[in-house]
C-alpha cells in the first residue's frame, strides 16, 4: 500500500499513515527497519509470540529471461515504483523515464500503473507489450452475466497515454524475444505469438524492433518470498503458496496463521483485507478459545 501502489491511487498521507496512526493509537507496536530472518531469526518469533500471522504479499517477480535482460535500463516493474513512490514522499525527483522510450511487458495492474507512471515523468513514448488476445468488444458466449465481463477496456494508464500520444500504448498476442544495446538497453526485439495447447508460440517473420532506453518487467508474481518460510519450516503448495486453508488459516506449524497473497497468489488489496480480517478471528479463537470477531 505504501510503496507498490502510485500515490495518484492511494494518498499516503489521507488514507495510509492516517489507518497506521489509528492503529498505533489503539495499541499495535510497528517494528520498522526490521527483516526477519535477516536482523531478526525467524525461528523467535515462536519464542516471542502466542501466535503469529504471515502476511507477506507475494513479492516474488516473474522474470523474463531473455538475451540481453542484464542490461541497464531493464528493470522489474515494482523497482520502478518503489523508488518513484518514494521519492516523492521524500520531497525529491525522480525521473528514471523522462526523454525515454518506454516498453511496459505486461498488461495488468501493475502494469498499468508502470504506463500511468512513466507519463508523469515525462517519456518520450509508451508502449505496452500483452501476451494474451485482445478482449472482445462485447461479451463472449462463455462469459455470461453474473460473471465479471472479460471485455476490451481501457484503465487509467491506457487512456492518458491514449490522450497524449493518440492510441490505446498495449499491442496484444506478442512478447519479447531479446532486449538490445551495449553497456544499455536501446531496443526491444519482439514477436508476435499464437496459443496453442503448449502455450504460446512465435508466429515465423513477425520479429521487429520497439525502441527502448527503458523496460518495465510487469508480469506477475511467482509467490511469497521464502526464506522466512523455510526457517519456520512452514508447507507450501505447489505454487509455492503457503499451504493454509482459506477460512481458518492455519499452517502446519501450530501458533502460525497465514493471510492475503501469500496464501492465496498475487490478488487484490480487498482480498487481503477480507482475509487480514477474517485471520485476526481464527487467532483469537485459537488464543481465546472462542471469538466474538465476524
Amino acid at each position: 500500500l505504501m510503496y507498490g501502489i502510485p500515490n495518484m491511487k492511494l494518498d499516503k498521507n489521507e488514507v495510509v499513515l492516517r489507518r497506521i496512526r489509528l492503529l498505533e493509537q489503539e495499541g499495535v507496536k510497528f517494528v520498522v527497519n526490521t527483516e526477519v530472518g535477516k536482523n531478526y531469526p525467524a525461528r523467535q518469533l515462536l519464542k516471542d509470540f502466542h501466535a503469529v500471522v504471515l502476511a507477506t504479499g507475494a513479492t516474488k517477480p516473474r522474470d523474463l529471461k531473455v538475451p540481453g535482460r542484464d542490461l541497464p535500463g531493464v528493470h522489474f516493474a515494482m523497482e520502478f515504483l518503489t523508488a518513484n513512490t518514494k521519492a516523492l514522499l521524500d520531497g525529491q525527483e525522480y525521473r528514471l523515464a523522462a526523454d525515454k522510450d518506454v516498453v511496459v511487458i505486461g498488461g495488468g495492474d501493475t502494469g498499468t500503473d508502470c504506463v500511468g507512471t512513466s507519463l508523469r515523468q515525462g517519456c518520450r513514448s509508451i508502449t505496452q507489450l500483452e501476451i494474451l488476445p485482445k478482449p472482445p468488444l462485447e461479451r463472449a458466449p462463455n462469459n455470461p452475466w453474473p460473471e465479471w465481463p472479460k471485455i476490451y477496456r481501457m484503465d487509467y494508464g491506457q487512456e492518458e497515454a491514449a490522450a497524449k500520444f493518440g492510441a490505446d500504448p498495449r499491442q496484444y498476442l506478442v512478447t519479447a524475444k531479446r532486449f538490445l544495446g551495449d553497456g544499455q538497453v536501446t531496443g526491444v526485439e519482439i514477436v508476435n505469438v499464437e496459443w496453442t495447447k503448449a502455450g504460446p508460440q512465435p508466429v515465423p517473420g513477425t520479429e521487429r524492433t520497439l525502441p527502448a532506453q527503458l523496460v518495465l518487467l510487469a508480469m506477475g508474481f511467482l509467490g511469497p518470498e521464502e526464506t522466512v518460510l523455510k526457517d519456520l519450516r512452514v508447507e507450501q503448495d505447489e505454487r509455492t503458496n503457503i499451504k493454509a486453508e482459506y477460512g481458518r488459516f492455519t499452517t502446519n506449524i501450530r501458533g502460525v496463521f497465514a493471510a492475503g497473497d501469500c496464501r492465496r497468489g498475487q490478488s487484490l488489496v480487498v482480498w487481503a483485507i477480507n482475509e487480514g480480517r477474517a485471520c485476526a478471528r481464527e487467532v483469537d479463537r485459537y488464543l481465546m478459545g472462542q471469538t466474538v470477531q465476524p
